[in-house]
């Protein structure tokens, strides 16, 4: 089942996809769930916005694919690289990513998205499924040279607009062999599967529930394949995995802020 996020002209409101219309829902299904009002409107009168704004935290996994990790030529432990975006960094589809004035190259990182459905601590590999309300599709937008300049990732990796998701989640999908994949303008740049995946999901989501208490909403993007990353004003960047659709994102430059006089 798909569930969107999406406006028509007021506050937001949820929806399950059906064809080329949306199920209005009550409220929102993560906690109200899933009784319907019993109106239809057509998916195409309607803005989507990010189908869920995590509640305190979006957690990230470093070079959890073997060909991204060779071309980054860092060492990384043997357990699960974890790192953390602020949710002032999620943006919808079609929102703009606004590149910051930062020297160095912004680089797009399509990755397969874990939604959170209940309060997780300390949970097992095994019972991972049961703290999963389903799946999207995250750009981890990084500032490439920054990350190195920096030592660090909190900065390159944080900035506002630097976590599009979307278009929708998914409640239902088998994560043990689908395809990512990247375009820029409609050229491919990066490409893999989730079979691929250094870590699986129980291993992520076990691993991560030991550090923190993850909450109904909260994200954890599970790494991004191998492939060119790069990305400028006015480029678009779409990223697919099978079973969810497509995010779609354009780049522009952040404006100038305003000096005070």
């Amino acid at each position: 089942m798909k569930i969107a996020r999406f406006s028509s002209d007021g506050d937001p409101r949820y929806g399950i996809v059906d064809g080329d219309d949306l199920v209005v829902l009550t409220g929102d299904p993560m906690f109200s769930g899933f009784g319907t009002t019993g109106e239809r409107v057509p998916l195409d009168s309607v803005r989507l916005l990010a189908p869920v704004i995590p509640r305190s935290k979006v957690v990230c996994v470093g070079l959890n694919y073997g060909a991204h990790k060779a071309d980054m030529h860092v060492a990384s432990p043997e357990t699960p690289l974890l790192f953390l975006k602020p949710n002032t960094a999620i943006i919808g589809p079609g929102d703009a990513i606004q590149i910051p004035p930062v020297e160095g190259r912004i680089v797009h990182e399509g990755e397969l998205a874990i939604v959170i459905g209940r309060i997780a601590k300390q949970v097992s590999a095994e019972n991972a499924a049961d703290y999963i309300f389903g799946y999207t599709i995250a750009n981890d937008v990084s500032a490439r040279d920054v990350m190195f300049s920096d030592g660090q990732w909190a900065r390159a990796k944080g900035y506002d607009t630097f976590c599009p998701i979307g278009p929708v989640i998914e409640t239902e999908l088998d994560t043990s062999s689908l395809d990512i994949q990247t375009y820029v303008d409609g050229e491919p740049r990066r490409h893999g599967n989730t079979a691929d995946m250094i870590h699986g999901i129980g291993e992520i989501l076990a691993f991560a529930s030991d550090v923190w208490t993850l909450l109904p909403g909260d994200l954890i993007l599970t790494g991004t394949p191998a492939g060119l990353g790069g990305f400028v004003d006015g480029q678009t960047i779409d990223i697919t995995i099978e079973g969810i659709g497509t995010l779609s994102n354009p780049a522009r430059n952040r404006p100038e802020a305003a000096v005070a006089g």
